[in-house]
């Protein structure tokens, strides 16, 4: 004898009040045109049978899901966490909610994320690409079907739809300048993945500040890495292995920061007295380090609520909303900590 429990439809609720499973359906969809009366023993029926409501099922009948899918690369990045909550804030007030896809930073993962939304009727979509992803047809196809797509920090501009970025080209130029302004000369750049914008922007920033005071660019400082931990720490052994030894170091994201920051320690190096380094992204464990890691803030609050706002002007606009794709780009702060200071102020 069997053990399983039949699952709770419309039609046993239908059944209880002897009413259709259509009227069962606009009662519990609130729909105007059914008596409060009926909505109220609708509900009450739906409680004691313990009816689970199935939004897909339901936004496959009303062309709705009030669901916008996100896509993040890494949810164990405190950047990417800080843009949800941002997100999630601006859908809350519009009556959303949000699903959440991690590509663990994995094409083919990110690929399957935007088919899962697809499938589940998913109104609009924010998305930050993945370290590997080159081929984008999968976005795309989100964008050829009409639904709203807004890109965040990790952007391409081929897609010809809207985004949010902070301007890495000025946080880099930043950073660097700051690093020469505390008299570093000989500054190393740890880079990142050169298919990816952003990484792309900060190298180009660093090699303009250089060039703006004076300072000759030298290929044996601008070592290329994965942008993560450990790849920070196979870098900067490049690096002390060279024929020039850094003052200072650029590194293109915190985590590359961490890595390097520990080889530098393995090594029996003072920092920032023999090398000065400075991150990007402003991750939560910067602040708690020894020495503190001074970082470039992506404002990632603000970042994920201008996202979403541009997402929900989409739904508003219908289809003209990709025919003018807009681009805001959010100026990014210098944060400067013990890191990069080699002589601090009295």
């Amino acid at each position: 004898m069997s053990d399983k429990i039949s699952k709770v439809t419309i039609m046993d609720i239908a059944r209880e009040l002897n009413i259709t499973a259509a009227t069962v359906s606009r009662a519990l969809n609130d729909h105007p045109g059914i008596k409060e009366s009926t909505k109220k023993a609708v509900r009450e029926t739906a409680v004691r049978l313990n009816y689970k409501h199935n939004r897909i099922a339901s936004s496959l009948r009303l062309g709705k899901s009030n669901i916008v899918g996100v896509i993040i690369p890494s949810a164990e990045i405190n950047f990417f966490g800080s843009v949800v909550h941002g997100i999630e804030k601006v859908a809350n007030e519009n009556n959303y909610t949000v699903l959440i896809y991690q590509s663990n930073e994995l094409y083919e993962y990110e690929k399957k994320g935007v088919q899962t939304f697809l499938q589940s009727q998913v109104d609009g979509v924010l998305a930050s690409i993945s370290k590997e992803t080159i081929n984008l047809d999968h976005y795309s196809e989100v964008r050829n079907r009409g639904i709203p797509l807004v890109l965040f920090d990790r952007t391409d501009d081929k897609l010809g739809v809207s985004s949010v970025v902070v301007d890495d080209f000025a946080g880099a130029y930043q950073a660097t300048s700051h690093l020469i302004e505390n008299g570093c000369r000989r500054i190393a750049h740890i880079a990142g993945q050169q298919h990816v914008n952003i990484f792309n922007l900060r190298l180009k920033g660093y090699i303009e500040a250089l060039n703006v005071h004076n300072i000759p660019v030298n290929d044996d400082l601008i070592v290329y890495g994965k942008v993560s931990i450990d790849s920070g720490r196979d870098c900067m052994r490049q690096l002390l292995t060279g024929g020039i030894l850094p003052d200072a170091v650029f590194a293109v994201e915190d985590f590359t920061a961490l890595g390097a920051i520990q080889t530098m320690k393995a090594a029996g190096l003072k920092i920032p007295g023999d090398i000065a380094i400075i991150g990007f992204a402003n991750e939560a464990f910067g602040e708690y380090i020894t020495p503190s890691l001074s970082t470039v803030n992506q404002q990632t609050v603000t970042m994920g609520e201008e996202a979403a706002r541009l997402l929900f002007d989409g739904l508003r606009s219908g289809e003209t909303f990709h025919a003018h794709p807009r681009k805001l780009v959010l100026k990014p702060q210098l944060i400067c900590r013990q890191s990069s200071v080699k002589f601090p102020g009295p």
